[in-house]
C-alpha cells in the first residue's frame, strides 16, 4: 500500500504569533471579526479557524483574510471548548510562540490592540494578558460584569488597576486573550467534556492555581455582544446569580459549574454557591423547582456526568 505525504509547511518566525478563532455559522460576524484581525498594526503571523458548523462552510470567509491561514473544518460540533482545544494545539503544532484567541463575534477593538498585548506582555513578563471586554454597542459598558472583592463592575470607568491600567490576576481568556506557549505547556488546553460554558473559567482556575503572572491590561480593548444579561442582580447588586434564558444554556452553565466547584481552588465557594442561588431562586423568583432543577445539574457535574444535552 502506498501513500503520499503532505508537503511540509514553512516553519514561523521566531515570536511567532498565532491568532485562533472558534466559529459556527456566523459567517458574517466571523468576516467582521477577520477585517480587523487582517488590519492590525502587528498582524498575525498565522490565522487557524475551527469551524464546528462546516455544512455552512465558512471557508471563503477565512480565505478572504490577509492573513496566512489555516481552516479546520470539524464535522463534529466540538463546543467551544473543543474548538479551542483543537485550535490551541494545532498552533502549537506549528511553532508559535503566542497564542492569540478569540471567538467569531467578538473582535479587536483597534488595529493596536495585538501590538498592545505583546507589548505589555513582555514588559510585565506576563504568562498570559487580556484586554477589557466591552458591550459592541456601547463600548462605556462592559460586555460581562466584572467582580472586584464583592463589588460588581458593569462600567469601564469603573476599572481601576494596581498602576491605573493593569488588573492582575483578571482576565477574559476567550475574547482576545494572548498566552505564551510555554503557558500552555503549565496549564494546557479546555477541558473537552464542558463543551462550551465553564471552560473560561477552568482555564482561569488552572492560571491562578500555577503561580504564573497574568491579568488585563486597560491599554487594550476587545469589543463582543453584551452578555450581562444573564447575571441577574440581587440585595441592591451586592450579589449576581447567573440565570440562562434557555434550558440548553442552562443545562450546560449549571452542570459545568457543579464540576468546577468540586476542583480544587474552587470548592470553598461550594457552600457559598448553595446559598446564593437559594436566594436568588427561592427569594426572587420565588420558584422552588428552579431551584431543584439548579442543584440536580450541580450534582451531575459533581459526578462527572458529562452527557450532552
Amino acid at each position: 500500500m502506498s501513500g503520499s505525504a503532505s508537503p511540509a509547511r514553512s516553519p514561523l518566525p521566531p515570536g511567532a504569533v498565532v491568532a485562533v478563532i472558534v466559529t459556527r455559522h456566523r459567517r458574517e460576524l466571523l468576516a467582521e471579526s477577520l477585517k480587523v484581525v487582517g488590519a492590525q498594526t502587528r498582524q498575525p503571523d498565522h490565522l487557524v479557524v475551527v469551524d464546528n458548523g462546516p455544512d455552512q462552510s465558512a471557508a471563503d470567509v477565512v480565505a478572504d483574510c490577509p492573513v496566512p491561514s489555516t481552516y479546520l473544518a470539524s464535522h463534529r460540533n466540538l463546543g467551544g471548548a473543543g474548538g479551542f482545544a483543537l485550535g490551541m494545539l494545532h498552533a502549537l503544532a506549528m511553532g508559535a510562540e503566542w497564542i492569540w484567541l478569540g471567538d467569531d463575534d467578538g473582535r479587536p477593538a483597534d488595529e493596536r490592540v495585538l501590538a498592545t498585548l505583546l507589548e505589555e506582555a513582555r514588559r510585565r513578563k506576563l504568562a498570559a494578558v487580556s484586554p477589557v471586554v466591552v458591550d459592541i454597542e456601547r463600548p462605556e459598558r462592559l460586555a460581562f460584569p466584572m467582580r472586584r472583592g464583592l463589588t460588581w463592575k458593569r462600567g469601564t470607568r469603573e476599572l481601576e488597576g494596581v498602576d491605573g491600567d493593569f488588573l492582575p490576576g483578571i482576565a477574559s481568556l476567550f475574547n482576545g486573550a494572548l498566552f505564551r506557549a510555554a503557558t500552555l505547556d503549565v496549564v494546557g488546553v479546555p477541558d473537552y467534556r464542558l463543551f462550551f460554558r465553564g471552560d473560561e473559567v477552568e482555564i482561569h482556575r488552572r492560571l491562578l492555581r500555577s503561580g504564573l503572572p497574568f491579568g488585563t491590561t486597560l491599554r487594550a480593548v476587545f469589543a463582543h455582544p453584551n452578555g450581562s444579561a444573564e447575571f441577574k442582580p440581587m440585595l441592591g447588586g451586592r450579589f449576581h446569580a447567573q440565570d440562562p434564558e434557555n434550558e440548553v444554556k442552562r443545562y450546560y452553565t449549571y452542570r459545568n459549574r457543579g464540576y468546577l466547584l468540586s476542583q480544587p481552588g474552587m470548592r470553598k465557594l461550594g457552600m457559598l454557591e448553595v446559598a446564593r442561588f437559594g436566594l436568588y431562586f427561592l427569594g426572587v423568583r420565588r420558584d422552588p423547582k428552579a431551584f431543584l432543577e439548579w442543584l440536580r445539574l450541580v450534582r451531575l457535574g459533581q459526578k462527572e456526568r458529562f452527557f450532552r444535552k
